[in-house]
């Protein structure tokens, strides 16, 4: 959901009052579409998140810039050269556009004073940000040249162009009364969209409200309105643009999704949750929390090649037990072979194309029918029923083994799939691009990454205070189990269930039973089982668990355990 101009204009007055002044201390770049610039004020440090992902592309105050690329891109590195200890001078808004430009005075050759700009277009799909300095882009995040677009280009070393103009009243700055005349002037128009034509800056979500705080219904025709109908939207527009200079930011949200987000109340939704906020920085922070706008690199990658690599092997499976099943005839084929060796001189060779005996083994006296191939001899058919029924008598053996490596190629799979959907992290989905290398399912290089500092495991305390680890792929698991946990630590894993490996970090001393459930629940959570009931979960000392030799990361067999049902908060022994 994109904050539109309107809701942009008192975001610009919150940020400039925040930060003009402030100097840019460090630049930082977490994704693709993500930058932090970190500003210092005195006695605080700020971070200005400046995003252009087209779900919701905005600039606001966070609290935590997270992780940052392993390599920032070029621009970032263009952006600290020209930024770098620069002082913010001036925050501002093209009209009421969705374009904020942020000016940077700085030192130049010689000691002097210059000013760059840094340009968010925070514009949907379209969304970019560029750097320019006395009219000229320096650089952009995204270049656009004549192929792309045919009406602007946005490259190095080229004047800087605004995005072509909406040719609309300024909410802020025209007089109602024009705006209200350009709404006449479509008289066959609904009135949403006559309202949406004649502001600029103007989003659905400011329309709704504005005709909402009008009484009128959004679908009704300019032509239809009177006099008195066109006063009240004349006073709903004074106090949208009052309500702007004193902001309400609200949220909806909608069964964990973000319905609505903006600078003022939104009263014409009913439905929903509404959540207020001091700022509208705090407001954005929750909105991109809720709408999880941020994938690490490579993770739907690597998702669709295991998915895919899932689905082989059940096929595989499928066929095998097809093999399997004919492999398993191969009794028929002896018998048959001891009962046409035991008659051969019975019948002529080339004679027939099927015969009917006794069967030797029946205690009934039972008949059988042998098929025969009559270019051969009886002696040759014999032969070849007999070493048929030594190649599938092998054939069972190798298939069944190739089957029980497609089941656990499987399970291993799954357990790889779980750990790639709860990644959050670009250190965490490299440690799971080294497992698939290792495991010869992706041919590449592994990608450098930030230092060698591996990603820690999830920390959870119990209620006791009792620290609790739990890994967060199959190379952490095995890091947690067999390189940090104690002999005596206790460890814990949903049974026969894809998850996490779960330690309790008691020692010698046994866990109460409070963090025995609360450490049972935790491994369920981390499990394909999360949210549902009844959910079995082993568990045993460290020291018992064991990774056989040769094994696959994640995988390990242990023993004296004991099974706890999770069940509503209560504890179930076996």
């Amino acid at each position: 959901m994109n904050l539109d101009g309107f809701s942009m204009h008192p975001l610009t007055k919150e940020l400039s009052d925040l930060l003009t002044g402030g100097r840019i201390d460090k630049i930082t770049q977490q994704n693709k579409v993500n930058f932090t610039l970190a500003i210092r004020q005195p006695g605080k440090t700020h971070l200005l998140r400046i995003s252009i992902a087209p779900q919701n592309p905005s600039m606001h105050v966070i609290k935590k810039a997270g992780e940052n690329l392993p390599e920032p891109s070029t621009f970032c590195m263009v952006l600290r050269k020209n930024l770098d200890n620069g002082r913010i001078a001036e925050i501002r808004q093209h009209k009421s556009d969705r374009i904020i430009f942020i000016d940077v005075d700085t030192i130049g050759a010689g000691g002097k004073i210059q000013t760059v700009t840094l340009v968010a277009e925070l514009i949907g799909k379209y969304s970019n940000i560029i750097l320019i300095s006395d009219g000229v882009i320096v650089d952009a995040l995204k270049k656009i040249g004549t192929n792309s677009s045919r009406v602007r280009t946005v490259l190095p070393n080229q004047n800087y162009q605004m995005p072509p103009e909406q040719n609309k009243p300024d909410i802020f700055s025209a007089p109602v009364e024009e705006i209200i005349s350009r709404i006449k002037s479509e008289p066959d128009l609904r009135i949403d969209k006559a309202v949406m034509n004649s502001c600029c800056g103007f989003g659905p979500q400011t329309v709704k409200e504005t005709i909402f705080s009008a009484g009128l219904p959004n679908d009704i025709k300019i032509s239809e309105l009177d006099d008195a109908d066109f006063k009240s939207l004349e006073n709903s527009l004074r106090e949208i643009r009052a309500a702007a200079e004193n902001p309400s930011p609200c949220l909806v949200n909608e069964s964990g999704k973000v319905s609505a987000i903006s600078a003022i109340k939104l009263n014409y939704i009913q439905s929903g949750e509404k959540k207020f906020f001091e700022t509208i920085s705090e407001m954005l922070e929750v909105a991109d929390e809720l709408t999880g706008n941020y994938t690490p690199p490579d993770k739907e990658k690597f998702l669709k090649l295991v998915r895919n690599e899932l689905k082989r092997a059940t096929n595989k499976i499928s066929v095998l037990e097809k093999e399997l099943a004919q492999a398993e005839d191969a009794d028929t084929q002896r018998i048959l072979a001891d009962n046409l060796s035991t008659c051969r001189y019975q019948f002529k060779d080339h004679a027939d194309d099927e015969i009917e005996v006794p069967n030797i083994y029946s205690e009934t006296g039972e008949k059988i029918l042998i098929p025969l191939d009559k270019k051969l001899t009886i002696a040759a058919n014999v032969q070849s029923l007999y070493k048929k029924y030594d190649k599938l008598k092998r054939a069972a053996g190798f298939i069944a083994e190739q089957i029980q490596k497609c089941r656990d190629e499987i399970i291993y799979l799954e357990t790889v799939e779980h750990s790639l959907t709860a990644s959050t992290t670009a250190a965490e989905i490299d440690e799971i691009r080294a497992e698939l290398i290792a495991g010869n399912y992706l041919k590449e290089g592994r990608k450098k990454t930030a230092g060698s500092k591996k990603p820690e495991p999830f920390k959870f305390f119990s209620p006791d205070g009792t620290e609790i680890l739990i890994g967060k792929n199959n190379s952490q698991n095995d890091r947690l189990t067999f390189k940090i946990a104690e002999p005596n630590d206790v460890w814990l894993h949903t049974k026969d269930i894809t998850g996490s490996h779960v330690i309790i970090r008691c020692g010698k001393v046994a866990p109460g039973e409070e963090t025995l459930l609360f450490a049972a629940e935790l491994a369920v959570k981390f499990s394909k089982a999360a949210g549902s009931s009844k959910v079995p979960v082993d568990y045993t000392l460290c020291k018992f668990v064991k990774k056989p030799s040769g094994a696959k990361p994640g995988f390990v067999i242990f023993t004296n355990q004991k099974t706890i049902y999770v069940t509503d908060g209560e504890l179930k022994n076996e």
